[in-house]
């Protein structure tokens, strides 16, 4: 590697530099990994890691001794607040990371396989590489705390070597969180000792649909599940890389498998009652009754799932629960009347609210869906906003807490590509449906600007990414529909949003396709295109979220047929900015707002358009009128900006911010 070239590390560290007057560092047989007393379990890993490409078996000791190069592991919980802070430095043939924490020397751990040559990612040894790192100064810390990736299982199950693979690639990406979806209509994977059917019974299918006919059968029985010791074995695993498993146990719908098990815990006394393990994807009627004894159940299942997951946080679901069964239910309706609720949805609440007292006085934390939140919501359980960011937004601004994973952006069932181009290549290559390019994803960011307060967003935890695994037979499947998605997703979670470049990720990414390989992953590898771009000279920011493919850039970028269309109405103080890289010379502005047809109505109802020669200062130019604004820019305008001046509830078009710059020949 080139002194000159900066290392690609993703995500992206706060601060990189190359060290100036120093030497790198050579990984050599004799080097030492000297640790403090509590990283003993880091330096251990950290030798495990480099052993395989390179075949040393590095020392690991206390205190620094022999000849040769030394890597040094040290904590310092003083050097920030973030206990995902770290440093690295590699120069004069040292390495020394020091972290806030464990966790977070561990993160500097995996920047350091980052920096050296990417064939250190290899499972077998490789000759004739020279293992050297430039002189570098890292210093780094997560944007947020929960970063997370979540897969499920209850549609396909995957062996326990692969799901270890798949916490290491997630460490690799310093992500925090698995949430391990363990349940399902169609499957129960966990081993529960006081309900042995719930795996003899529930873990199994009479078929699956195949690829490319959703309404057929293969008629093949399918099925498994893990085994507590099984799963006591990948909690260790993924605890030891630092990453905490959050389990889910879906209730009170998603719950088919368990109800065929035990049909006593379902709704007995409804209509056409035959439960059984599903054998078709979607949503299914079956959730269970809120009877004493199904809340037993729960409550018995719940224990032993604490007793395998030490996480704060246990998933209880909580989504498309249908009311149907419980409307026709004698025995739901009389809880209903009992209890004073008002309705169905007060009952999902009610139920939910009774399993959550069940996690507390175990030490947990509830956290599902956010349909939770329906009926009402107890303020020490946790939204995953997957409907979109709004009830995200609604939750911290009622004071719970929020995990972001809107399907519009982090559903990585959806397509990467457009379907047809991907149905190409065979039929296996089929998803569930929806487009989410890597960079639609990239620009995705959790805490929207201007939606919340500085309070409220502390109750913004973090971002998740979702794998529904209906259309994912394999594990080839898997890694191809989650990778590179989550080197994005990692950015997201980790870079704060001021430093994200996707140019710059995407000449990262080069680098990161060469570690999957190394690993063995099989990531989707199609070129990646660079998202629209505004006219040369000039940049666009807005504080208005993009609706799908709309991008603020599309409103300056000279092109007829772009636009840039908000998904939310501009409320005041809201704005679109075209910054110039140099002064303007001076000019005209025109600026175009509104739809065509039915979407006419889009326009800026109240606005004004302003402009600044010292970034401090904004001196109104135009007025707009029936959605247009024109007038003239200053010779010397750094940047100009529409912004709104009144609340709207439709959403917003620009066609085009034209800027007619006067010519000095």
């Amino acid at each position: 590697m080139l002194a000159s070239t900066p290392p690609s590390i993703i995500p992206k560290p706060s601060t990189l530099t190359l060290a100036e007057n120093a030497s790198g560092f050579t990984l050599g047989a004799d080097t030492t990994i000297v640790h403090s007393p509590e990283l003993k379990a880091e330096a251990a890993l950290l030798a495990d890691y480099l052993k395989p490409a390179t075949g040393f078996e590095l020392k690991t000791v206390g205190s620094a001794a022999g000849e040769g190069g030394v890597i040094e592991l040290a904590m310092d919980p003083s050097m920030s607040d973030n206990t995902g802070a770290y440093s690295l430095a590699a120069k004069d043939g040292k390495v020394t990371i020091t972290g806030t924490t464990p966790a977070a020397v561990f993160y500097g751990i995996q920047s350091l396989r980052q920096i050296l040559p990417v064939e250190i990612l290899s499972d077998e040894k490789v000759d004739g590489v020279e293992w050297s790192v430039p002189a570098v100064e890292v210093k780094d810390e997560p944007r947020f705390g929960w970063r997370g990736m979540h897969l499920d299982v209850g549609r396909h199950m995957f062996e326990v070597d692969d799901i270890k693979k798949f916490i290491d690639l997630l460490a690799l990406h310093k992500l925090s969180n698995f949430h391990w979806h363990l349940t399902e209509d169609q499957g129960w994977r966990v081993e529960i000792k006081k309900y042995p059917k719930l795996t003899e019974v529930g873990a199994w299918r009479k078929s699956t649909p195949p690829y490319g006919d959703r309404s057929a059968s293969d008629g093949k029985r399918y099925g498994g599940f893990y085994t507590q010791e099984q799963i006591k074995e990948i909690v260790a695993y993924a605890a030891e890389r630092h990453i905490t498993i959050v389990p889910e146990i879906d209730m009170p719908g998603h719950m088919a498998a368990a109800i065929a098990s035990y049909p006593e815990f379902g709704n007995t006394d409804v209509p056409n009652y035959a439960p059984e393990v599903c054998t078709s994807w979607g949503v299914h009627p079956y959730v269970l009754s809120p009877t004493e004894e199904t809340f037993q159940f729960v409550d018995d299942v719940l224990g032993e799932i604490c007793e395998l997951f030490p996480s704060e946080y246990i998933h209880i679901g909580g989504d498309e629960a249908p009311k149907t069964q419980w409307q026709q239910s004698k025995i739901a309706q009389d809880v209903i009347k009992r209890e004073g609720l008002k309705d169905e949805h007060e009952l999902q609440s009610y139920f939910i609210r009774r399993v959550e007292k069940m996690l507390n006085k175990r030490g947990r934390r509830l956290i599902g869906w956010d349909e939770i939140r329906e009926g009402g919501l107890s303020p020490s359980a946790t939204v995953m906003s997957w409907r979109g960011v709004g009830p995200g937004i609604a939750s911290a601004k009622e004071g719970n807490d929020v995990v972001m994973a809107p399907n519009s952006h982090t559903y990585f069932d959806h397509y990467q590509a457009p379907s047809a181009q991907e149905l190409a290549k065979g039929v296996e290559f089929e998803a569930i449906g929806g487009y989410l390019p890597i960079t639609k994803l990239y620009d995705f960011d959790p805490v929207l600007p201007g939606q919340l307060t500085e309070e409220e967003n502390d109750h913004v935890l973090g971002v998740q990414a979702q794998l529904w695994t209906e259309y994912m037979k394999t594990w080839d499947k898997v890694e191809y529909m989650a990778f590179p998605r989550v080197a994005a997703l990692s950015e997201i979670a980790w870079t704060q949003p001021s430093q994200k470049d996707f140019k710059d990720f995407a000449g990262r990414l080069e680098t990161m396709m060469k570690r999957y390989e190394a690993l063995g992953v099989n990531a989707y590898s199609d070129p990646i295109p660079l998202p629209p771009q505004s006219l040369p000279g000039t940049s666009v920011d807005t504080s208005l979220p993009s609706h799908g493919e709309y991008h603020a850039v599309q409103a300056h970028d000279g092109k007829p047929d772009t636009v840039f269309w908000s998904s939310r109405g501009p409320q005041v103080n809201d704005h679109l900015t075209v910054r110039f890289d140099e002064p303007s010379k001076g000019g005209n502005i025109r600026v175009f707002t509104g739809g065509d047809g039915k979407h006419a109505g889009d326009t800026l109802r109240n606005g004004v358009v302003e402009v600044t020669s010292d970034d401090s200062k904004w001196v109104e130019v135009a007025k707009f009128d029936n959605g247009m604004a024109t007038g003239e820019v200053p010779a010397g305008t750094l940047a100009v900006r529409m912004r709104a001046t009144g609340n709207q509830e439709n959403w917003l078009i620009v066609k085009e911010v034209v800027i007619e710059e006067v010519r000095r020949d």
